[in-house]
């Protein structure tokens, strides 16, 4: 028997609420589309297919139809480049995307040129993607969910790596040692593997480098089986549940990826309300936030949208 997801997701809401989620709080004043009457608008709302973005799907999803809106949940689009693709062709109004990911990926401009002030990479993506493709950028997050490379607290310590650095060197000396397990997207993007090789001074050959599905990381690394270092993204919850450690960038090749809502520009002109409305929301999702919400689906296996909703309700953005 099939039930609605109000339905569906009672029990698990009710145990949620037995156990306070660490980064919520009771201090923010009512819910941020209180204000706003949205009754009578039509939105799809997209995001990416990894847990994070799930999870912030499901806010926007949740906070327009507390509006009145009536919301299309095209969440879980596979890829940078789809979900992107879904925007601009208008079978999606909005998505979370991140300002690094704008500045190279989607924008295409050099990785080793973007601005490392997070106000300014965040105006200098807005204001080019706007011009460039009508597309808006509003509700700046301060989470800086950058790519790193992980390995396990034991290989740290058997191979001496803590540094990116120290990686470049174990891959020179030992390139089976710096078996790398990683998705497809890192392994092919400017702003991710090659661009690392090349900001570090290293290439690891093709037969160290296993292509894997995000997930996989972390059940594989820790056993150095068949990777010792994985790609991982720095606010997942299951690097620390899985004791696992992020090696130092430094000499701060990742760019800043901070969190926005990216909007078609039509749709903003017409509800101006939304940069409002999430706004608040975003400024709440710092690192220790969403890496807290990513381990309740990915360690304590919540659906995303519970997890969105005991969120918001804890954080006063939902009545």
């Amino acid at each position: 028997m099939s039930y609605p997801r109000t339905v569906r997701l009672t029990a698990v809401l009710a145990a949620l609420a037995l156990t306070a989620l660490a980064c919520g709080d009771d201090d923010s004043g009512g819910g941020a589309a209180s204000g706003s009457d949205l009754s009578g608008a039509d939105f799809a709302v997209g995001s990416k297919e990894f847990t994070e973005q799930l999870i912030l799907g499901q806010i926007t999803r949740l906070v327009l139809e507390d509006a009145g809106a009536t919301v299309d949940d095209q969440t879980g689009i596979t890829g940078t480049t789809n979900v992107r693709k879904a925007l601009d062709s208008g079978e999606i109004d909005m998505y979370w995307e991140y300002t690094g990911t704008g500045y190279a990926e989607i924008l295409g401009n050099d990785v080793t040129k973007a601005p490392t002030d997070e106000q300014e990479l965040f105006e200098a993506v807005a204001q080019q993607d706007k011009e460039e493709n009508n597309v808006e950028w509003m509700a700046l997050a301060p989470v800086n969910n950058t790519y790193a490379l992980a390995t396990s607290a034991e290989a740290q310590e058997s191979l001496g790596v803590s540094t990116l650095s120290d990686y470049a060197e174990l891959a020179d000396s030992s390139p089976d040692d710096a078996s790398l397990c990683a998705a497809s997207e890192f392994i092919d993007r400017g702003d991710g593997l090659p661009g690392l090789e090349k900001a570090y001074g290293f290439e690891l050959s093709e037969d160290v480098i296993t292509e894997v599905e995000l997930g996989i990381i972390f059940t594989q690394v820790p056993e150095g089986d068949p990777c010792n270092f994985g790609e991982v993204f720095a606010t997942d919850g299951r690097i620390p549940a899985n004791d696992m450690v992020v090696l130092e960038d430094d000499q701060d090749f990742f760019v800043i990826y901070n969190l926005a809502l990216t909007v078609d520009g039509a749709v903003f002109e017409e509800y101006p309300e939304l940069e409002e409305i999430f706004t608040p929301i975003a400024e709440k999702l710092d690192t220790d936030t969403l890496q807290a919400l990513n381990s309740q689906v990915d360690v304590d296996g919540l659906p995303p949208e519970a997890v969105a909703q005991q969120w918001l309700e804890e954080s006063g953005f939902l009545g």
